[in-house]
């Protein structure tokens, strides 16, 4: 299934606040987020549950997740 899967190099389409706080925290692409704490992300301002989610089916689509 070509252009359904989530590329590693970019992140999820979350919402501009989300991305803003993920690039403000040094976070540039989806592999940069395989094992950090869901709680840390979380704390960012932007961060939202709905966003979470979509990072984290993201990350299991490469048999990753949030730590």
């Amino acid at each position: 299934m070509q252009g359904v899967t989530a590329s590693l190099d970019t992140l999820p389409k979350i919402g501009a606040p989300a991305t803003r706080a993920l690039h403000s925290a040094g976070y540039q692409a989806l592999r940069d987020l395989a094992g950090v704490p869901r709680a840390e992300l979380a704390e960012l301002h932007g961060m939202g549950p709905k966003a979470l989610a979509i990072i984290q089916s993201a990350l299991e689509e490469h048999d990753l997740s949030l730590g």
